[in-house]
């Protein structure tokens, strides 16, 4: 509620020389114009009206409306960046580290994929790349623990990620390409 023209009265300890009810209603026009919100604008006001009353006290104003439009408006700009602030971190919400569903559902049918194409793979060719990719060995010591020549075991592993690489949606250009 905006301050009534006898409690500014009061507050200033001697008759006001403006006419603070005059000065009131202009600013709560001009503070209702940039807000929306009716408890806001009637604060601003108010505080505007406490500032005029100290101001006018301390020296004589040239232009008390000037210096009452100035007020509020940054008022006004520190209120909002106040309910920005509190806005803001009522909102943040932390982020999951869990993949999103639909992640979580391509790559299982991409395991399902690959797992039917290594299904589908010579035995021998599976062997090594399952030894070489996924348990880490080095061709040198799968070629010995199979019997192959070095160069054989990069061959299966080459021939095995084109097969793999082949079953992967997308891939179907390839696929076409071939015969």
């Amino acid at each position: 509620m905006p301050a009534s023209s006898h409690q500014i009265e009061s507050l200033a300890g001697e008759p006001p020389a403006e006419d603070w009810r005059a000065i009131a209603a202009t600013l709560s026009r001009y503070v209702r114009a940039r807000t929306n919100r009716a408890d806001v604008a009637e604060d601003v006001v108010q505080e505007t009206l406490s500032r005029l009353v100290h101001q006018s006290r301390l020296q004589k104003l040239v232009s008390i409306y000037a210096l009452g439009f100035r007020i509020a408006a940054n008022l006004l700009v520190d209120h909002h960046r106040r309910d920005k602030r509190y806005v803001a971190e009522r909102e943040e919400e932390p982020a999951s580290q869990a993949p999103l569903p639909d992640r979580v559902l391509v790559g299982r049918q991409e395991l399902a994929i690959l797992n039917d194409a290594l299904a589908a793979m010579p035995p021998l060719r599976r062997d090594v790349l399952v030894r070489r990719r996924l348990q880490g060995q080095s061709c040198a010591a799968i070629a010995r623990d199979l019997g192959l020549s070095p160069k054989a075991v990069e061959k299966h592993i080459t021939r095995g990620l084109a097969d793999l690489h082949k079953a992967m949606p997308g891939n179907a250009v390839m696929r076409g390409g071939e015969r």
